[in-house]
């Protein structure tokens, strides 16, 4: 590893959920449930026309733009000589499928308490659309 792994602030976090947000709006997905946590982030997020990885990679790239914007970027110091950053976020993201309702509900459910485990109150994002079960 070339360098620390990042521990978002506050400020940071607020910026990153900015990015996302602005995604969210571009691209039409729907997210059901977002928690982002110093050193991670969940979201529950509806099919779309989109691959998981695309949505991932969109929603990181969103972030990194923000946190540039606002001057928040954890690498600030550490520019390439391009002027380009070291990315904040893993290569990777963990991506599951959920096929049932009971999946749906059982991950937003998770995803919401996430913060509690970590001793931190619950988040309220402005992107986030509540599911409805289709056959409601």
């Amino acid at each position: 590893m070339a360098r620390k792994p990042v521990r978002f602030t506050g400020i940071q976090a607020r910026a990153v959920g900015r990015g996302f947000a602005a995604c969210v709006k571009r691209t039409e997905c729907v997210v059901h449930a977002c928690v982002i946590l110093p050193d991670h982030a969940h979201l529950v997020i509806a099919r779309n026309r989109y691959s998981i990885e695309q949505v991932a990679n969109l929603l990181k790239g969103a972030a990194t733009h923000q946190l540039n914007v606002e001057g928040l970027h954890p690498f600030a110091d550490h520019s390439y000589e391009d002027g380009t950053r070291p990315t904040p976020w893993g290569r990777r993201s963990w991506n599951r499928y959920l096929s049932t309702d009971e999946d749906i509900m059982r991950s937003i459910k998770y995803v919401e308490n996430n913060p509690l485990r970590e001793g931190k109150p619950k988040q309220h994002w402005s992107f986030v659309t509540p599911w409805q079960p289709d056959h409601a």
